[in-house]
């Protein structure tokens, strides 16, 4: 018997904060001696289902966003920079290709290569001012993280299936059901209540 508590975390890659929550629970998941189950969702749709604003449509928390950002990037010490339209990124071209594409890397290829995935998208996005919705995009993160050609090919040919985006769907939904309102975060598995950061 484990005497590990399991934590899950609700993420994706379009959320700075998910990428703070989830670069700090990496590093101190043994320490912590906790058992991380990554569980991608999508943003948008709980926006949606919640009736929730995203931080960035609401101008004072913007700017308290922007700062709070800088002070635990630096804090955490993870490379997290805005893109230079963060908008644009943000809600014009989300993130709904990128969570199926990394659904995809779940599904198919498992954990250890979600997270390596999954960081390298963030980094595109909130390091580097990079894309990551197209085709191109996903490869180029996917291939940093260690992947080839090949398996790049056939995730982004199964990111577009139906299998794929309902279980996006079905992840989401079960962070709505945990009481998810402002955002995706953390979770104590098949535990109450359900916290965020």
């Amino acid at each position: 018997m484990s005497s590990k508590k399991v934590v899950e975390l609700f993420f994706d890659v379009v959320s700075p904060y998910t990428w703070l929550a989830f670069e700090v629970m990496c590093r101190y998941r043994n320490v912590w001696n906790i058992e991380l189950k990554l569980r991608p969702g999508f943003l948008g749709g709980i926006m949606q289902g919640s009736g929730n604003k995203p931080p960035g449509l609401v101008p004072h928390k913007f700017q308290y966003m922007t700062k709070d950002l800088d002070r635990l990037a630096r804090y955490f010490d993870v490379p997290l920079q805005a893109p230079s339209n963060p908008f644009e990124a943000m809600f014009d071209k989300g993130s709904l290709s990128a969570m199926r594409f990394v659904a995809a890397v779940q599904e198919q290829v498992g954990d250890k290569q979600l997270e390596l995935v999954s960081r390298e998208l963030w980094k595109r996005i909130w390091s580097q001012d990079k894309d990551i919705t197209t085709p191109e995009s996903l490869s180029e993160a996917a291939m940093m993280a260690g992947m080839s050609a090949s398996e790049v090919g056939e995730l982004l040919r199964l990111s577009s299936t139906k299998e794929i985006k309902d279980k996006l769907k079905s992840t989401t939904q079960e962070a709505l059901n945990h009481g998810e309102r402002s955002g995706l975060g953390l979770s104590p598995s098949n535990q109450q209540p359900n916290f965020n950061l």
